[in-house]
């Protein structure tokens, strides 16, 4: 059995596989039809004109989905697990999966709304996503942290602390930078020499470094999510409509 096939270790795998090739292609198709400069742009400017944006949209509303469905592998995974061995709270584990809900949600909003067309509901969803994911990997660091003596691993956890300490650090300037180059740049024409251009470049740097921090935190998931499978069961009600139907 190949070593992707083991568990539900297809589902991280999977995630990252697709959100990369979502930023990947998007930002190829966008630099070669010569809507953005290759320098550093913005992940949204990359999914703003078609054709790149439809390809954009689809992808990242399926990584938002793909994004969820591990975080609630992940967070029935530490359930079964505290069940055994309480050593985190559930409140804990429910809060990093709303907060990690949230942003996907934030995912969604900035994959359908264009900054071109609608940027206060785009930008929402952009804080939305990088805010709410950013706290779900400092959430998660830290159950790795109280769980590290009965379930995972040394390497991985401290990959994990890393990688959430990154996108903390990260996230700051990306958002502070942003809105200096909006003040200094409100229509949004980022072009070498242009005022804004150096907040502008500062931000996307670190907006990319925050997207890929979330993937490669997922990455640390495989060698757990080899240890269990999903099970969907099926639980019939009572027939008490069909037995109302035979009186009949």
């Amino acid at each position: 059995m190949w070593w992707f096939m083991i568990g539900t270790c297809c589902l991280p795998v999977t995630l990252v596989i697709w959100s990369c090739a979502a930023f990947v292609i998007s930002f190829i198709i966008a630099v070669l039809a010569r809507h953005v400069l290759p320098l550093v742009p913005f992940i949204s400017d990359t999914g703003t004109f078609p054709p790149e944006r439809c390809i954009f949209g689809l992808m990242i509303n399926l990584s938002a989905f793909l994004g969820l469905v591990v975080m609630y592998a992940r967070y029935k995974l530490l359930q079964t697990l505290n069940e055994r061995k309480a050593a985190i709270s559930p409140k804990l584990n429910c809060a990093a999966l709303v907060c990690g809900a949230l942003g996907c949600l934030g995912m969604c909003i900035v994959a359908n709304f264009q900054e071109t067309a609608l940027r206060i509901v785009h930008d929402i969803g952009a804080l939305l996503a990088f805010i709410m994911g950013t706290t779900y990997l400092v959430l998660q660091s830290w159950i790795s942290f109280r769980m590290r003596l009965y379930h995972h691993a040394c390497l991985a956890y401290r990959f994990r602390v890393m990688l959430s300490a990154l996108s903390v650090i990260a996230t700051i300037p990306m958002i502070v930078c942003y809105v200096l180059a909006i003040h200094s740049n409100p229509t949004l024409d980022w072009k070498p020499g242009a005022k804004g251009y150096s907040y502008q470049v500062t931000s996307a740097v670190c907006e990319w470094l925050v997207a890929f921090s979330f993937n490669f935190f997922f990455l640390t998931y495989i060698k757990e999510f080899q240890t269990f499978t999903i099970n969907v069961q099926i639980v019939l009600l009572q027939d008490s409509h069909d037995e109302s139907y035979n009186r009949l």
